[in-house]
């Protein structure tokens, strides 16, 4: 196996497709909570040549994303750290929400900067929600104890109550604060040589965007894709795309940014051309 790691965490369809772009002459350490998935993909990627290790990963537990980092830096340097695991309205309650895309984003960016290679990249996938969040929804404190607050103490903040914030509520919330936790971990993870950035994906037809579109919103966001400047779905390929350069040599004066990956549909919105968040 390669001396190069690339840890993906959580392997639907962006991770599947960043493993695959990212894994030629590297050892791929797969992880994600859904063993029987990891397994699948794991063995489809072996069949196409790549070399793969997996481990089933809880990412709102700070051992089991502590243990994955131990294993990745057991492996070789670790070069590349790619986090997509994340819930959506659709599939879950607030509270998981909030652990999954909220607590495991910031266990990764904790657990990795502990083992990233000097001169490695990560990136985290949040979301467009985050940019669609009203400027008003929280004060000057509240984000710098989204951006600065121990993992471990991040639901307790009493602005995190999930049966107020409900399904909708936590969602974009946490994905804004996950650019928030990006650019707070960007000076940690730099102090080992090492950046990191996040991805914004719009309206993306993977397993979960399809859920999404087939929900209560559906039409509404079919609308907001409908008025933007691409007028069409991404695809787990384009975040792929976008992974690969903020993990590339042509990005290494990039880190602590959010590279919006929508087709234009949150200009389109600020343009007025289209409705609203819904």
């Amino acid at each position: 196996m390669s001396a190069q790691v690339v840890a993906v965490i959580g392997v639907g369809g962006m991770g599947q497709a960043i493993a695959r772009r990212q894994g030629p002459g590297r050892t791929l350490l797969l992880a994600d909570h859904d063993e029987k998935l990891l397994t699948s993909v794991a063995d489809d990627l072996r069949d196409h040549g790549h070399a793969v290790v997996t481990q089933a990963v809880d990412v709102s537990s700070r051992a089991a994303v502590a243990a994955l980092a131990d294993t990745a830096a057991g492996l070789g340097a670790v070069t590349q750290v790619a986090h997509t695991a994340g819930l959506s309205p659709v599939q879950a309650p607030a509270a998981a929400i909030l652990r999954v895309d909220l607590l495991g984003t910031a266990l990764v960016l904790e657990e990795f900067a502990r083992v990233i290679a000097p001169g490695g990249a990560g990136v985290v996938i949040a979301s467009m929600a985050g940019h669609m969040l009203p400027p008003s929804a929280l004060t000057a404190e509240q984000e710098h104890a989204l951006a600065r607050t121990p993992a471990d103490d991040l639901l307790a903040l009493p602005f995190l109550d999930a049966d107020t914030l409900g399904p909708r509520g936590a969602y974009p919330l946490s994905k804004y604060a996950n650019r928030l936790r990006v650019q707070a971990a960007s000076t940690v993870w730099g102090e080992r040589g090492a950046r990191i950035n996040s991805i914004s994906p719009g309206v993306i037809s993977t397993p979960m965007g399809q859920r999404e579109l087939a929900g209560e919103s559906g039409s509404h966001i079919r609308a907001m894709v409908a008025a933007s400047g691409t007028r069409r779905l991404g695809t787990a390929d384009d975040i792929a795309a976008a992974a690969a350069f903020l993990l590339g040599p042509d990005a290494t004066f990039v880190t602590g940014n959010d590279l919006l990956v929508d087709g234009g549909v949150i200009a389109a919105l600020r343009s007025g051309r289209s409705g609203g968040a819904g």
